[in-house]
């Protein structure tokens, strides 16, 4: 009787140990839920309403391509110390973090968000923007992105989120539907305002090196119209549905991508044409 007595107790330990150990992550996933949120908002009141005060305007460019471009078009101008204003309404962010490349956000959606850049490209991953180890990590594009000049098109990255956050609600323009109310898409560098339609909505994966196939997260410059028309044909072909929206050879185009779950290594893809 008393083994059996002490069997049940020790089972009773064992259940109570694993309800807490179930209790703390839920109460971790919470937290963190909760964080990012409340980080976010208050990104977003900096960035969307407040205008800083006594901040001496940043001008120095986090990527030196676009700095030398910049003064390359600008040699007939007699002033050679020019360089662009950054937007007051990024100035405090920028202090707080320089590795702050830009601000993406699509109207009626959860996506409003820091877009980052440094030259470790898995740090964001795993990071938020005051460097805190975070799972939710940011929005980031890699190191060999020109966010400013611009290149034919950049990749920004997220998570897929389970709360919908990042991008974690970005599956949804699977439906047309849904496409057709999020059709525009808003990306700011520090120097400037940025609008892109979205062109074309697929499921990806990453491929081995070896394999022949069209990979799409490998495409940041066309030099040539035949190797712009590849991307371009090889993204509408995949593409959900028609969109109806075209490019020609001298357009530029944002990438959204992030995890999906169809294969393994799967990845969900939007890619926008810049419209203004």
């Amino acid at each position: 009787m008393d083994k059996k007595k002490t069997i049940l107790f020790l089972i009773r330990i064992v259940l109570l140990l694993i309800i807490i150990v179930c209790l703390a992550q839920i109460g971790q996933t919470y937290y963190l839920s909760v964080r990012h949120r409340q980080q976010q908002e208050t990104m977003s009141t900096v960035v969307n309403t407040t205008k800083p005060q006594n901040l001496k305007p940043q001008t120095t460019p986090p990527q030196e391509s676009f700095l030398q471009e910049y003064k390359e078009n600008d040699n007939n101008n007699e002033n050679e110390n020019d360089t662009p204003e950054m937007m007051e309404r990024f100035q405090a962010l920028y202090a707080e973090n320089n590795d702050l490349v830009g601000w993406l956000s699509i109207p009626d959606t959860t996506i409003e968000n820091p877009v980052m850049q440094c030259e470790d490209d898995e740090y964001y991953l795993h990071h938020n923007f005051y460097r805190e180890y975070d799972p939710y990590g940011c929005f980031f594009v890699k190191s060999i992105a020109d966010v400013n000049t611009p290149c034919t098109n950049f990749i920004i990255y997220g998570h897929h989120m389970k709360d919908g956050s990042m991008f974690g609600n970005l599956d949804l323009y699977q439906a047309q539907e849904y496409y057709q109310a999020h059709s525009f898409i808003s990306f700011d560098t520090l120097y400037e305002e940025r609008t892109y339609q979205v062109m074309a909505v697929f499921l990806s994966q990453v491929y081995m090196e070896q394999e022949d196939v069209f990979k799409y997260y490998q495409f940041y410059q066309a030099d040539t119209e035949e190797a712009f028309l590849d991307f371009y044909k090889a993204v509408k072909e995949l593409s959900l549905y028609d969109t109806g929206v075209t490019a020609v050879y001298g357009d530029t185009f944002i990438t959204l991508s992030t995890c999906a779950y169809h294969v393994e290594d799967g990845r969900f893809v939007v890619v926008a044409k810049r419209v203004s």
